[in-house]
């Protein structure tokens, strides 16, 4: 599915190089960043941000300070999904949404950039440098 990219000692250049000239592409191609809290990434506006954990933390807000009473704690969090709303509703089902997805694209490690659910770097938290490989990678492929 995915195209690990290998690179030789000329690739600092090259990085270099096309990250000045395919900044542009950040914004013409389809990129996802899967990520977690402990691996923080610097995504460009416009980029799908996954966070693996997110719906753990959604959970762990509704279940904050909780009583040891196991009924009055069920009725907290009831009442915390009902005055939520439909906002919450949205986060939670986006939350585990993006979990499938990166399921899907057969992600394995993070933090991951995809490019057109073709390409994908692992291991690098900057989203420009990740697509300018990408970019690299295609340009020698010409």
């Amino acid at each position: 599915m995915f195209r690990l990219l290998h690179f030789d000692q000329h690739t600092p250049l090259a990085i270099g190089l096309c990250a000045l000239l395919f900044r542009s592409a950040l914004f013409a191609a389809d990129i996802i960043v899967v990520t977690d809290r402990q691996h923080p990434v610097q995504a460009p506006a416009g980029a799908q941000v996954i966070e693996l954990d997110r719906p753990t933390q959604i959970e762990a807000e509704l279940s904050a300070q909780l009583p040891a009473n196991r009924p009055r704690s069920a009725a907290l969090v009831q009442q915390r999904l009902i005055e939520g709303g439909s906002a919450l509703q949205q986060r939670i089902g986006a939350a585990y949404q993006g979990v499938v997805d990166a399921w899907s694209l057969g992600v394995t490690t993070i933090p991951a950039v995809i490019v057109d659910r073709r390409y994908v770097v692992y291991g690098e938290p900057d989203v420009v440098k990740a697509v300018a490989l990408i970019e690299a990678h295609r340009r020698l492929q010409q």
